[in-house]
């Protein structure tokens, strides 16, 4: 099971490379949900997400040899950004796996960092089984997204760095689609706070973790219909689940309207813009706010990819939410 000297070792890999992004505050969050709230902004994180944490770590620790032949990863959208830049900087090819509805921003900034992207049609057709065909054909690495421990020590190292600045917590949520940023964070956290409470947030329609945390098996749902993109994830991952199921508290729901009510707030109180799925955990909160009052509370925003049409059409109701 992952263990805390991955994630330092994987600090210590993105240190310099990474940005070390901050954490930020609000006085009018704090007074409206009657707790001091500390938000990690990784949607100032290079390529706009915390997913550059867990590609660059996986690609670099790849040898000389397994780089040469290239990789190959699947995603909607941000693990795709992800592996494709970590690629670029150490000099590799990329082959992406993205469904056909990735938003465009996506897409677009997928093939600007070099990558070759292999369409599919996420309703219909199996990734996974796409991007291992593409390995037996090419001699590639695999990356997954979330079940994969580089992957997963290098996005705990965005809960290391929160704790670092913010200092002790008394819970931290951290958005949750396949498992892998909430189980390394949940590892660095409880490494560096024993006491502190983790959860995963995901959307009320997208709910497998919660139930595969409830049941106390992996849970396959059907393709969830949620504006988060980057959680339309069918099952968590197996490795995720070892540190989710010892370790994480609980798993909270919330509905597509309250992230769009958590965009709002953020872009209108800290000037920010983030994508539905990077408001979900601060989303939960709002939502959960009751079982949190007068604590310190770490929350994750994952990521800041969402093209200007798509965020004036969530904030103005042009596209309707529901």
């Amino acid at each position: 099971m992952l263990n805390y000297t991955d994630i330092q070792a994987a600090a210590d890999r993105l240190s310099g490379v990474a940005h070390r992004t901050p954490v930020l505050r609000s006085r009018t969050l704090d007074e409206l949900l009657g707790m001091q709230v500390f938000l990690k902004a990784e949607n100032l994180q290079r390529m706009g997400a915390f997913k550059f944490r867990g590609g660059y770590n996986a690609v670099n620790v790849l040898t000389d040899e397994q780089r040469a032949r290239g990789v190959v990863a699947f995603s909607s959208g941000n693990h795709a950004q992800a592996v494709a830049l970590a690629a670029r900087l150490h000099g590799c090819k990329a082959t992406i796996v993205m469904p056909h509805d990735s938003p465009t921003l996506k897409l677009a900034a997928t093939r600007g960092y070099g990558a070759e992207v292999v369409i599919y049609d996420r309703y219909l057709e199996d990734r996974a089984a796409i991007a291992r065909r593409l390995v037996a054909e090419t001699g590639a690495a695999l990356i997954p997204p979330f079940d994969h421990l580089p992957v997963m020590a290098g996005q705990g190292t965005a809960a290391k760095e929160l704790i670092e600045d913010a200092g002790p917590l008394d819970a931290l949520i951290v958005c949750a689609g396949g498992g892998g940023f909430l189980s390394g964070c949940t590892v660095a956290a409880k490494h560096l706070l024993p006491d502190i409470r983790v959860y995963g947030a995901e959307p009320e329609r997208g709910d497998d973790m919660r139930q595969s945390l409830r049941r106390g098996e992996i849970v396959h749902i059907d393709v969830p219909r949620t504006i988060c993109d980057g959680q339309q994830t069918q099952a968590i991952g197996v490795e995720p689940f070892k540190v989710i199921q010892a370790m994480v508290t609980d798993v909270l729901t919330v509905a597509d309207p309250v992230v769009v009510e958590a965009m709002r707030f953020v872009f209108e109180r800290l000037k920010l813009v983030i994508e539905p799925s990077g408001a979900c955990a601060l989303a939960a909160l709002m939502h959960h706010r009751a079982q949190f009052a007068g604590q310190r509370v770490g929350v994750t925003l994952s990521g800041g990819n969402i093209g200007v049409d798509r965020f004036v059409a969530l904030m103005t109701g042009a596209e309707k939410v529901d």
